[in-house]
């Protein structure tokens, strides 16, 4: 275990030892304040019935920016260790490849949670600054940072997956790009097609639209935890071998 969390604190620290995690927490802060702020004039324009919490990740903004965290903070966790040569020697080192693969992702993992630190603190600070009721329960805001944690925990698995797959950082995140937008365009099928054809029940079973808005509501399925969990731990199961195969190919 103790290179495991050599591994972990080592990819942690990475993230704000360099203008790089910096830059990508400022622009999630900022890009969250947007939506946000769009959310409470929707909400100042004309009576909605939903929360606060339903509105702010229910705009068009939001998906725009929470689909390019992953690609951003993924890329570079295998593809950037092979371009400089440094898997070399983690994989001939006495590290096992469980320990490399969920070290890099669970730091990953972690600083994704931290990306969202500066969000729930400004849905706390909407009662303090405003002086009236905040206009969503803590059962809302709660189901809607679970499953941000979840979708999180799935992608970084995706992207880490594309990440051991080239030494190409720009490659990398292309594909970790095109498989979450993909996934997300999935959810949309019933929208457009209705239930009139055959694979309808599995697309509304990993629809991440509509998971959003059924969390975002205080309504917890776990059917979708199970969902999001097991996928995770499937593309990590494949990250893991094309890793083993690179050791034993060193």
């Amino acid at each position: 275990m103790r290179n495991f969390f050599t591994i972990f604190c080592k990819e942690l620290r990475g993230f704000f030892l360099s203008p790089f995690g910096w830059v990508v927490l400022t622009l999630v802060t900022i890009m969250q304040g947007w939506s946000m702020s769009g959310a409470m004039k929707a909400l100042q324009d004309a009576p909605i019935p939903e929360s606060l919490v339903y509105i702010v990740f229910h705009m068009p903004q939001f998906w725009f920016y929470f689909l390019v965290i992953f690609p951003l903070i993924t890329m570079r966790l295998f593809s950037e260790e092979e371009r400089v040569g440094t898997l070399e020697t983690l994989l001939t080192a006495p590290v096992q490849t469980w320990q490399l693969v969920f070290g890099k992702y669970f730091a990953t993992l972690g600083f994704y949670v931290i990306l969202w630190i500066p969000a729930f603190i400004q849905f706390q600070l909407f009662s303090i600054l405003t002086d009236v009721p905040a206009p969503f329960s803590s059962g809302s805001l709660f189901g809607a940072f679970l499953l941000i944690f979840l979708m999180g925990s799935l992608f970084i698995a995706i992207g880490c997956l594309a990440s051991s797959l080239t030494s190409s950082q720009i490659i990398a995140g292309v594909v970790t790009t095109g498989l979450l937008f993909i996934h997300y365009f999935l959810g949309y099928l019933t929208v457009i097609y209705s239930d009139r054809f055959a694979a309808a029940p599995v697309i509304r079973y990993i629809a991440s639209n509509e998971h959003l808005r059924y969390f975002s509501k205080g309504l917890i399925d776990s059917r979708a935890i199970v969902y999001y969990l097991t996928a995770a731990a499937f593309f990590l199961f494949l990250t893991h071998h094309v890793i083993n195969r690179r050791r034993w190919r060193s």
